[in-house]
């Protein structure tokens, strides 16, 4: 067995081992005071209750679709697509569980070491994440390679990843956007009471919301686009260049973690956290990009596929800052909605809206410019394969940081959840600042991971659709058949319809979460002063009950509407689905990501001072900005980066099915 082979899934353990050694150090960690650790035991148990419930409510959809991979492809996929899935639970379960620890004792770190500390403890957490998500994904991908060494059958792993990815982020963006929506309209504009008050019913459930839909979901959005981009690689590196096309998207992966461990180690700084989280980014960037150059040299005797490696890091990192300058309060477009806000929320949300549209066009022309690099410098028109497996391999070179990408994004809410425990425990201000401080940066690298999924996804499905094409043998796709064209107005049409259905979701149940908060405060005497406790498990059953519900059809849509296009129409019109997906997608995702991030950021603008600072008519008018922009930047515009690489992903899957039997309607008028 050759050395790269083993290799992968060696070092994906140690992924997990190293995933073990800062779990155990948070554990030592004090967790602080008997009134901490009740609070962190009420975030910790909604988490985990929530995560349980909802993985027994999919364990429904993975056995039924288990069975469909048996009975219309084959028992191998079939394992494959059961494994995935496993693993994306494995990978959520443990850095949520880990986040949900890390989160008091940042907070008592914070209170007794001071910045530094609180800093370690809070990123520890995050790296947890990171290294299962790569850990698991390589090992998982490998292994099954070495058991099955074919690309149609892995896809199923990827499958698995996918399905899981959605509905955990679909029903962890309902969860965290219900209780948001509920405590920040209620508490803060009606009540005027400060965000994670601890008289707030709804408090509890938004920083549970923190954990299951930004680090669980997100953990399962970035672990399926990792997984996506290495089984793309690998389907199209055995067309490209054979079994060393395999070897080296495998050994790029590998590289990446061992450079995401030493990257964990340069996060230090007692004054600077984001300077501290972005020395860590860098160094792993460096290590990565070095051991690339020569791997291709090495494995592939070329140097074109690293400038294709390269050019998805630069799209990766292009996307994150161009995120950053339109969602940042040091930049003049949330500033400009803050000034807006002077004027009302219509203005507010229109400036929002703009500023979102406005985004969309800097990261489309780096993804744009991003995929004609890759194409034309591993091959071109020349050679199609190898350069379709360029733009693979420049997804694979964005995401193989992503042990450290995942690390620095899920340490925002374990920062974000430190702050209101401070808040709802009544520790000393200078502890509040500490836990202020980490929790704006966490804000910043939100934004940023959002934008680093969004440009990846973009590149990851685009690879996938490739690998699509190859299998069901399409050289092209001919716009001027009215089945594509059919195929290509549904594909455009589904990510609206999708937003909409997880739009509406939230919607439903801020609307009961406004409703029991306002009646608590009615009904239970004492609360407002103090004397009174609240009851927060109502409020957090009703975001379990209502993410539970709603994420079912978004998800299964995901899943029905290839297979039946692709059935009904054709391979080729199924092809036009996907493409129209794709483009309406990205556009959707960063329109949603941006508007929401900078909505959020231009009300903490106002709250730090600005425009009349907290409790003006600005500061009332940017809430309600805030709350449009929640389902914006946390439910739907996430979510729809899974939505394109699933139906990409499924299509791959079925491709065999749909060349056999695809076109059914469209037979029956021939």
């Amino acid at each position: 067995m050759d050395f790269v082979m083993i290799g992968a899934p060696i070092v994906g353990i140690l992924a997990l081992l190293f995933a073990l050694y800062k779990a155990n150090y948070i554990e030592k960690m004090s967790p602080g005071n008997d009134r901490m650790k009740e609070i962190a035991s009420f975030i910790e148990e909604g988490a985990m209750a929530f995560l349980k419930r909802e993985y027994r409510a999919l364990s429904i959809f993975v056995v039924v679709l288990f069975i469909i991979l048996i009975v219309a492809i084959n028992w191998q996929t079939a394992i494959s697509f059961i494994l995935g899935a496993m693993f994306s639970v494995f990978a959520g379960y443990f850095g949520m569980r880990v986040a949900t620890r890390a989160n008091v004792r940042t907070t008592n770190a914070a209170k007794e070491k001071g910045m530094n500390e609180a800093l370690n403890v809070a990123f520890s957490g995050g790296s947890v994440m990171g290294m299962c998500v790569v850990g698991l994904g390589v090992i998982g991908v490998s292994v099954l390679y070495m058991l099955f060494p074919d690309p149609s059958i892995i896809t199923g792993f990827g499958l698995g990843a996918s399905s899981i990815a959605l509905f955990a982020r679909v029903g962890g963006g309902i969860y965290t956007k219900a209780a948001d929506v509920g405590a920040d309209l209620v508490g803060k504009v009606e009540a005027g009471i400060p965000e994670d008050d601890p008289r707030n019913p709804a408090v509890i459930a938004d920083n549970v919301g923190d954990n299951v839909g930004d680090v669980a979901g997100m953990g399962a959005d970035l672990f399926e686009s990792y997984v996506g981009a290495i089984i793309s690689a690998i389907t199209l590196g055995l067309a490209a260049y054979g079994e060393k096309g395999v070897k080296f998207a495998l050994a790029l992966s590998s590289v990446g973690i061992l450079a995401s461990i030493i990257g964990v180690y340069f996060v230090r700084g007692d004054k600077d956290p984001q300077k501290a989280l972005n020395n860590g980014t860098l160094v792993s960037s460096i290590i990565t990009v070095i051991f690339a150059f020569i791997l291709s040299r090495s494995i592939l005797d070329s140097t074109k596929p690293f400038i294709a490696i390269l050019a998805g890091l630069a799209v990766g990192l292009i996307i994150a800052r161009i995120t950053e300058y339109y969602t940042s309060a040091d930049y003049v477009p949330v500033k400009r909605i803050a000034s807006e806000s002077e004027t009302g929320a219509g203005t507010n949300i229109i400036a929002g809206l703009s500023v979102g549209m406005m985004s969309t066009g800097g990261p489309i022309i780096v993804i744009a410019i991003g995929i004609l690099v890759a194409f034309y410098a591993s091959g071109g028109l020349s050679e199609p394969i190898s350069g379709l497996y360029g733009i693979a391999l420049a997804a694979v070179g964005m995401l193989s940081t992503a042990g450290m990408t995942i690390a620095v994004d899920a340490y925002g809410p374990i920062a974000d959840n430190a702050g209101g425990i401070a808040e709802m425990c009544d520790l000393p201000e200078e502890v509040r600042d500490i836990t202020d401080k980490l929790d704006s940066v966490g804000n910043t690298t939100a934004a940023v991971g959002k934008g680093f999924a969004i440009g990846s996804a973009a590149l990851t499905a685009l690879a996938l659709f490739a690998s699509y094409t190859q299998a069901v043998h399409l050289s092209g796709i001919n716009l001027t058949e009215p089945d594509v064209i059919a195929g290509l107005f549904i594909g455009g049409m589904l990510p609206f319809l999708f937003s909409a259905m997880t739009m509406e979701a939230v919607g439903k149940a801020a609307f009961s979460m406004i409703e029991e908060v306002r009646r608590q405060f009615k009904e239970i005497p004492g609360i407002m002063e103090g004397k009174a406790t609240p009851d927060y498990s109502t409020c957090v059953d009703i975001s379990t009950k209502a993410a539970l519900k709603e994420m079912v059809i978004p998800g299964v849509l995901a899943v029905i509407v290839p297979v039946l296009i692709g059935l009904l129409l054709g391979p080729e019109a199924l092809g036009g689905l996907i493409a129209g997906a794709l483009i309406t997608g990205v556009l959707m995702a960063i329109f949603m990501a941006n508007a929401g991030g900078a909505w959020d950021n231009a009300k903490k603008y106002i709250e730090e001072g600005n425009h009349g600072g907290k409790g003006s008519e600005a500061h009332k008018a940017a809430v309600v900005g805030d709350t449009v922009g929640d389902p914006f930047k946390d439910t739907s515009g996430p979510s729809l980066n899974i939505l394109i690489k699933l139906m990409t992903i499924v299509s791959l899957v079925f491709a065999q099915l749909f060349l056999n039997y695809g076109g059914i309607l469209l037979n029956l008028f021939k």
